[in-house]
């Protein structure tokens, strides 16, 4: 985690790193750097004071207020409370929402909001959404090249917030389809393993999740070329991509997104039902 001092003590960073190349968050952020400084010195307080009474250091408020640094959410509510705003700058979290997102996964969790139904297959790794926090720590923490530790702060915590498309209500259907060895890889280690299988059995109970396993015993699994990912809309269009076919990019066009659900389907009707599967994962709780 990215941390700042103050009087010698360390404390959690008040924002995230921006990504280099994106032009459209910068330009957000600076906007919302400015009210941050026309608010501090409009109650008449210096960056260094300003720092101590929201608990962070004099460089990490200039660094907010230049731009530089995407602001938390608990810093901008601590901001408000200081400076008295009655909201308004606690209100900075909707222009930063969007921002606080990396900008490779920004345009995704915009059509994740659209989207009534998800169609996912995942072959060696669970899907993000049904990932725990602790699971999709250690996931993060053994890519290659590694995070920073701000860098892998700011994907978790995007991760996290991305998770609560599962709790829309009313929520969108959806379907997911694992490969029997992406829940039984100890990721993390026992405990982790056995709370993320925990899990997988507390979201499929929800009345609009469906989650099924293929069993590595099948002898030619459809769906070996690679991962699917298909949302749908409420206007009738989709957009969808599958690893190895299209260049790996998300598609649009109807022809392809047929040929995606189709192949969705078979994979779908050879994997174990979410009766089976739910029994499936408890099995696997007894011998985790």
């Amino acid at each position: 985690m990215s941390v700042d001092e103050v009087d010698g003590v360390v404390v959690e960073d008040a924002g995230w790193e921006v990504d280099p190349g994106d032009e459209p968050g910068r330009a957000v952020l600076a906007t919302v750097g400015r009210q941050l400084k026309t608010w501090r010195e409009a109650k008449g307080l210096s960056a260094a004071e300003f720092g101590e009474l929201t608990g962070y250091g004099e460089d990490m408020i200039r660094k907010l207020e230049r731009g530089d640094r995407i602001p938390r959410p608990e810093f901008l509510d601590r901001a408000d409370e200081v400076l008295g705003a009655n909201g308004l700058v606690a209100g900075l979290k909707e222009d930063t929402s969007e921002v606080r997102y990396p900008k490779p996964i920004r345009d995704l969790v915009q059509l994740e909001r659209r989207a009534v139904e998800f169609c996912m297959y995942t072959n060696f790794d669970l899907h993000g959404l049904l990932q725990t926090p602790e699971y999709s720590r250690a996931m993060m923490q053994n890519w290659r090249p590694m995070y920073t530790p701000a860098q892998l702060e700011r994907y978790l915590t995007a991760r996290e917030n991305r998770r609560a498309v599962l709790q829309k209500s009313p929520g969108p259907e959806f379907s997911f389809i694992q490969e029997e060895v992406s829940l039984r890889r100890p990721v993390g280690g026992r405990m982790v393993l056995r709370r993320q299988l925990e899990h997988l059995l507390e979201v499929s109970e929800l009345p609009n999740v469906s989650i099924q396993v293929m069993p590595m015993l099948r002898a030619e699994p459809p769906g070996s070329t690679g991962v699917i990912e298909l949302l749908k809309f409420g206007d009738g269009t989709a957009v969808g991509r599958m690893d190895g076919d299209f260049g790996g990019r998300p598609v649009s066009d109807p022809k392809r997104i047929r040929l995606l659900d189709l192949r969705y389907g078979i994979i779908r009707s050879v994997a174990l039902t979410p009766a089976e599967t739910r029994d499936y994962i408890e099995q696997l709780l007894g011998e985790t």
